[in-house]
């Protein structure tokens, strides 16, 4: 299934024959005193997919579904058994006192009222990537959640595992030298990896709550394609920034200990699925990070290629690359400072003359690469679980959140404005 390959990895598959790093303070599962009472706002693909990676955890108890489509509220049912409650407005779900927490994995355009509409109810929030849908709404939630006193996780995977947690331990030993560079890549060419989910035959007004899918946005006559696509269009998503460069922006800030760029630029359009959409489905961004390094990442909707996708981290001494099953390091040769090219203008007996004084010195010297693989650790959602029942801070941050979220708005703003835009414009918008 290579879309959710894609989607949750961004990565290549591992070189073969390597070292296994046993990370420290490993645990199979985050262990729990008390069962955790859930509900889940939005149960459709990513919703489906947290109840059952919740339901993997000890320490989980489902409570209550909500979603606005009727479909997603009967799979639900066969998920979590069929007394599991259900209903189409989420504010019941926050109104139900047994309820400690709740999973939103709805539309991006409407996390924010449903954050702040949980924080407001008592509730602790999980909520699926991207946290925001522009970026003046991270600051209303960080500020939310620091009233609240609540726990608020966002869901963005590659933050907290074992092999993210290694390549920043061999980043910042300074391994690498100083990075200067990273480069990372997404293909997909096909239907479902462009959102082109299918539409349910059942789909229409009556299966539907259409209204509370719009939400704040401008009202518009009912569109199933819409309803299902809906990160095709800039109205309820930020397209592939946020559904898949905020995967990358959270990882990248998490290896190298930073925190937001400090401008950007983007280049992209629609090249291949010219259904309507408004989003481009190929978009590069090159971005200057504040600490001295060029990030350089693209997702490209209209071509298949595994060749060189996955994470690769520059640096004078070394490259790191970042897969879905291990790192490899590939440090750079110990250069003789002989110049064999460099020294053609020379005449011949000076040349001769310069070549010899090198006799006996080291020649370059290219030096074996490493290959790291690290055990699973505890799953981002037995981290939430964990973090609320032992009283430890968030796994993922509403700051974090919102710095990788608004890497990613920051790069739609200088694709939609076909200008170089820097963090301080957002500020200001």
């Amino acid at each position: 299934m290579p879309t959710r390959f894609s989607r949750r990895s961004l990565l290549a598959r591992a070189a073969a024959g390597a070292i296994v790093y046993r990370a420290a303070g490993r645990a199979a599962q985050a262990q729990t005193k008390a069962d955790v009472a859930l509900g889940f706002i939005g149960s459709g693909i990513r919703g489906k997919g947290l109840i059952d990676e919740f339901k993997a955890v000890s320490g989980f108890r489902g409570i209550m579904v909500a979603d606005v489509y009727d479909g997603c509220l009967q799979r639900a049912k066969e998920q979590l058994g069929p007394s599991i409650q259900t209903t189409k407005d989420y504010r019941r779900v926050l109104d139900n006192k047994d309820i400690q927490a709740v999973v939103i994995a709805t539309p991006d355009h409407l996390h924010l009222q449903m954050v702040l509409d949980a924080l407001s109810a008592g509730k602790h929030v999980y909520c699926e990537k991207p946290l925001t849908w522009t970026h003046s709404e991270g600051r209303k939630i960080i500020d939310a959640v620091n009233k609240s006193g609540k726990l608020l996780q966002v869901g963005s995977q590659g933050k907290t595992t074992t092999l993210v947690a290694k390549a920043r331990e061999i980043i910042t030993s300074g391994k690498l030298g100083k990075v200067n560079m990273v480069r990372l890549s997404e293909h997909r060419n096909n239907a479902e990896g462009a959102w082109i989910y299918p539409v349910p035959p059942d789909a229409s007004e009556k299966t539907i709550d259409w209204p509370r899918f719009i939400g704040n946005s401008p009202m518009k006559p009912f569109d199933a394609k819409i309803f299902f696509r809906w990160r095709c269009w800039w109205e309820y998503s930020g397209g592939v920034a946020t559904d898949l460069f905020v995967h990358q922006f959270t990882t990248l800030h998490e290896m190298l200990a930073v925190q937001r760029p400090a401008s950007a630029a983007s280049f992209g359009g629609i090249m291949k699925w010219n259904d309507g959409r408004t989003v481009p489905d190929v978009m590069q961004s090159v971005l200057q990070y504040p600490e001295g390094f060029v990030v350089d990442l693209y997702v490209n909707l209209a071509n298949g290629s595994s060749r060189g996708r996955g994470i690769w981290v520059m640096g004078s001494e070394g490259t790191l690359q970042l897969t879905g099953e291990a790192i490899t390091v590939y440090p750079e040769p110990l250069f003789s400072e002989k110049q064999m090219y460099g020294s053609d203008y020379m005449p011949k007996a000076m040349r001769d003359a310069y070549l010899k004084s090198f006799e006996g010195k080291p020649e370059t010297q290219t030096r074996p690469e490493q290959v790291i693989k690290v055990e699973r650790g505890p799953t981002h959602n037995a981290l939430f679980i964990d973090a609320l029942v032992n009283g430890k801070k968030s796994p993922e941050s509403a700051e974090e959140g919102h710095n990788a979220a608004s890497a990613a708005h920051l790069v739609n703003a200088a694709y939609r404005d076909n200008r170089r835009a820097a963090w301080e414009d957002l500020d200001l918008a």
